[in-house]
């Protein structure tokens, strides 16, 4: 199948490295909270790309679930493919594709486990129904059937029907602590704007605009 034709100009006023805020994480906020106000949800859905000691990459999509200077945070079972690639390589790379806006952000760092604590104080946040669902799922391992699975949803409702859910000992958060940031916008001829930026010893940032 030929998808020669599947394209999209994209038109947006130009960006110069002067309009760039030169604190990332501060430009980062500022371009989610555009995005979030004008298309709300799935913003925080980001690509987490993962590789393991030897190399092998894999990719899914994630939840962003709070970001500050200290890293971006995401919550996942610490049994699933991406947990255990974390802990063989903590390098990680993510993406967030806000399309209708003709942008993408992609951050590259390293990723470790959060505190219990912090879990917890997401964990209890939940549906409860997502709460049963972290209980049930050996997130990555092969299944026999769809009705397995709610089998143990049941047997799971009934085990928690009195009182509250508690956290999983194999399922908690990762923080991924950024080294480098690029920002990207859609430009009209395929010359779009890539910002790159790196970190210095005196805790500032240098930014670089790249090539299309």
């Amino acid at each position: 199948m030929k998808l020669f034709e599947m394209r999209k100009e994209y038109r947006a006023p130009e960006i110069s490295l002067e309009d760039m805020n030169p604190d990332p994480f501060t430009q980062f906020e500022g371009w989610f909270t555009e995005a979030s106000e004008r298309y709300g949800d799935h913003t925080n859905a980001m690509s987490l790309a993962t590789a393991s000691a030897g190399a092998a990459p894999s990719i899914r999509t994630v939840l962003l679930k709070s970001f500050d200077r200290d890293g971006f945070v995401f919550f996942t079972n610490y049994g699933s493919r991406k947990a255990k690639e974390i802990n063989e390589n903590p390098q990680v790379a993510l993406m967030f594709p806000w399309i209708e806006m003709h942008r993408q952000v992609i951050i590259t760092g390293t990723a470790s486990k959060i505190s219990t604590a912090e879990s917890l104080t997401y964990f209890i946040s939940r549906p409860r129904g997502s709460q049963l669902g972290a209980w049930i799922s050996q997130q990555s391992s092969v299944i026999s059937s769809r009705k397995a699975l709610m089998m143990q949803w049941e047997h799971m409702k009934e085990k928690f029907k009195d009182g509250n859910i508690p956290l999983p000992d194999f399922w908690g958060g990762y923080r991924v602590k950024p080294v480098h940031f690029e920002f990207w916008q859609g430009q009209e001829n395929r010359l779009h704007d890539r910002f790159y930026y790196s970190p210095q010893d005196d805790g500032g940032w240098v930014i670089e605009l790249l090539s299309p």
